[in-house]
């Protein structure tokens, strides 16, 4: 039996696969316009639906007039429909403009959230960058020497880095460095900062970094190894690994050119929704740790009811997790050619 094709498909498949890497960028992003417009417009109305009224520590307080609480209100716009309120908010935050702080009156939320936004990226960035360099060389040499006594060891070290949790973990390193000089048990930077030369300032802020830094890779690495681990297993009873090994092809070979490069492809995907969590997975350690970064200013947001400073952390994390996918989907198509950009 003939199959028949149908013309317009055809056409459109045709311009898919014509299609450079850039514009294949360029529709990713233009979707995510309207997956950011539903992901805030359903955080806005969950945020409204919660029980959160900021304006009552202000109405208990007798040293605040009616009419100062009726101004703050209209301020806020909180006297408007919600779907009014939203598109008022949206509207501002299309300039860059995500509304005022309730938690600190009059104090933009960009400025609040932008420099703590980079201080928990740099410390993020950093312990993902030495979380995947430890963990798949980790998990590509336990697949390879199975049952055998490192193998064990690593296993059992991964078990327990997954069992516990990470604010856990940043007690314990706690404890340490109040039973050492040299490492600082909490904070960014040191109180003498800014009167530290340019390479000083840069190793005081590393060593602040180590602290929250370890906890991350060590809970990081546990999981990934043993997914790693597991892929790689999977990949060595495949048969082209088989036939492979039958040609006469050395070790070094097999691994780096069929297992590796097959069984890093889940990893890759497991990358784009890591990038999202980068934000929300420090929090407990940057709270247990005194290290002022997101964490601390979401904790700040959420006793102090400020709906606004919320919005901002969700739309952040949106924004990363979509970028995330992107950076995922292209990095796939570069390492696995069965996979096509278009």
């Amino acid at each position: 039996m003939t199959q028949r094709h149908n013309p317009k498909r055809l056409s459109r498949i045709v311009r898919l696969k014509g299609l450079l890497p850039w514009g294949y960028i360029l529709v990713r992003i233009f979707q995510m316009v309207p997956t950011l417009l539903g992901i805030s417009l359903i955080s806005f109305i969950i945020i409204q639906i919660a029980p959160l009224d900021f304006t009552a520590q202000y109405r208990l307080n007798p040293q605040f007039s009616e009419q100062a609480l009726k101004d703050l209100i209209h301020r806020y716009a909180l006297d408007k429909p919600v779907i009014v309120q939203y598109f008022r908010w949206l509207w501002n935050a299309l300039h860059l403009d995500f509304g005022e702080s309730t938690m600190s009156l009059g104090a933009k939320v960009f400025d609040l959230i932008a420099p703590r936004v980079m201080i928990t990226l740099k410390l993020s960035l950093l312990a993902m960058f030495f979380t995947w360099l430890i963990s798949i060389p980790l998990g590509v040499y336990c697949a390879m020497r199975q049952y055998s006594l490192s193998d064990k060891v690593l296993s059992v070290l991964a078990f327990v880095g997954m069992s516990l949790p990470t604010f856990f973990i940043a007690f314990l390193l706690l404890m340490f460095a109040a039973g050492v000089t040299w490492l600082p048990p909490g904070g960014v930077t040191s109180p003498n900062y800014g009167e530290l030369p340019f390479w000083g300032r840069v190793l005081d802020y590393l060593r602040h970094m180590i602290l929250p830094a370890t906890v991350m890779v060590f809970s990081g690495v546990a999981g990934l190894m043993r997914i790693m681990r597991g892929n790689v297993l999977e990949v060595k009873r495949a048969q082209y690994v088989t036939t492979a090994k039958a040609k006469g092809l050395s070790s070094r070979k097999v691994v780096f050119k069929h297992i590796l490069r097959n069984a890093i492809n889940p990893m890759i995907t497991i990358f784009g929704y890591e990038l999202s969590a980068l934000l929300s997975g420090i929090a407990l350690t940057e709270i247990v740790l005194d290290y002022e970064g997101m964490g601390h200013l979401m904790l700040q947001a959420v006793m102090s009811q400020d709906m606004y400073l919320i919005m901002a952390d969700l739309m952040t994390s949106s924004v990363l997790l979509l970028i995330g996918n992107l950076i995922a989907d292209i990095l796939l198509a570069v390492v696995d050619p069965r996979i096509k950009v278009g």
